[in-house]
């Protein structure tokens, strides 16, 4: 009798052409789409719009007449970010529910958004992609009420989130002012590490469970300090979400480079060559709007790093989470580095 050959495990990132926030369209770009667009009055127009297009923020916000609480609605989703299905699909919830943790709110219901190549890969995957983000949205006391399924020749998950939050007590990008430190909650170097890990099949624990980590805690403790702006550092890189804040805020946004803190292996795999093409792109963005000092490339790629569920950016302090710089009054530059 012999033995029947065992399957080669499925190497999920090997379907995808970009990885996580890796793959979104670049900054530049979307905003040349998305310039000179504005949302026609809403026929709900005794439902006021908090936060909505115009400062790119995290997520829309709606304020509830006549309640003392806002409604925090999101949608986010990507491409696999690491091979184990039951892993991505934990990574990309918890990346969905960032978006509700940034604006200072908490996630009460999301919907699973799925898309999978149905003649390439088993369904048994998808499940297990599934499975992962429920256990994490359960793990964020958020309901998953269902979702939307398409036949995709590539594979993408994530969830769109709808979360509460107290209109009087947002986080948002446009609220930074002269004289706040910058906290930030997670380190940087989950694209490069995640990028080897597509091109080798390495696994970093530490990068699974900094991406699997909920923004739960950060975003409590933000708001706890009395913090009123922050975001999450994901695909647009550390320098391209600080510029944006620093921009909708009309600041300038100090940098101490040697303050920033890193995965363990990130400085490795950026010397090895182990860059997305959405971390190349995000610093050539940036570069106009950022005074370099003397960061050398290394440096400057890493804190342009395209971040999958990456930590919250405050302009505040957080208990437990390093000062990477501070908020100045507006100067030639939106982002300076030291």
């Amino acid at each position: 009798m012999t033995n029947s050959p065992t399957r080669a495990p499925v190497r999920l990132t090997q379907y995808a052409h970009g990885g996580g926030c890796a793959c979104k369209i670049p900054p530049g770009e979307l905003e040349d789409v998305l310039a000179g667009l504005a949302a026609p009055v809403a026929a709900a127009d005794d439902i006021p719009l908090l936060v909505g297009l115009a400062t790119g923020d995290d997520a829309a916000v709606v304020a509830l007449p006549g309640r003392r609480e806002a409604v925090v609605s999101t949608a986010d989703f990507f491409t696999p970010v690491v091979d184990d299905p039951y892993d991505w699909g934990r990574i990309a919830a918890a990346n969905a529910l960032s978006d509700v943790y940034a604006m200072g709110g908490r996630p009460v219901v999301a919907v699973n958004l799925l898309a999978w190549p149905r003649d390439v890969l088993p369904f048994e995957l998808a499940r297990e992609v599934l499975r992962g983000g429920l256990e994490t949205a359960a793990a964020a006391g958020c309901h998953v009420g269902g979702g939307h399924s398409v036949d995709d020749p590539e594979p993408k998950y994530g969830m769109a989130v709808t979360g509460l939050a107290d209109p009087d007590r947002l986080l948002r990008n446009d609220t930074g002012r002269p004289g706040v430190p910058l906290s930030l909650t997670k380190p940087l170097g989950l694209g490069v590490l995640n990028n080897r890990h597509k091109a080798t099949g390495e696994r970093f624990e530490q990068a699974v469970a900094t991406m699997t980590a909920l923004n739960r805690e950060a975003s409590a403790a933000a708001l706890a300090a009395g913090a009123t702006c922050a975001t999450d550092v994901t695909g647009f890189g550390l320098l391209g979400h600080l510029h944006k804040l620093a921009r909708a805020s009309n600041v300038t946004a100090v940098v101490d480079t040697a303050a920033v803190p890193y995965l363990d292996g990130a400085r490795e795999a950026v010397r090895d060559g182990y860059v997305s093409g959405g971390t190349r792109r995000n610093l050539d963005w940036v570069t106009p709007f950022t005074d370099f000092g003397s960061a050398d490339d290394d440096t400057r790629l890493l804190l342009a790093d395209a971040q999958t569920s990456g930590g919250l950016l405050v302009a505040g302090e957080v208990p437990g989470s390093p000062v990477v710089g501070e908020l100045v009054a507006r100067g030639a530059h939106s982002v300076v580095l030291r």
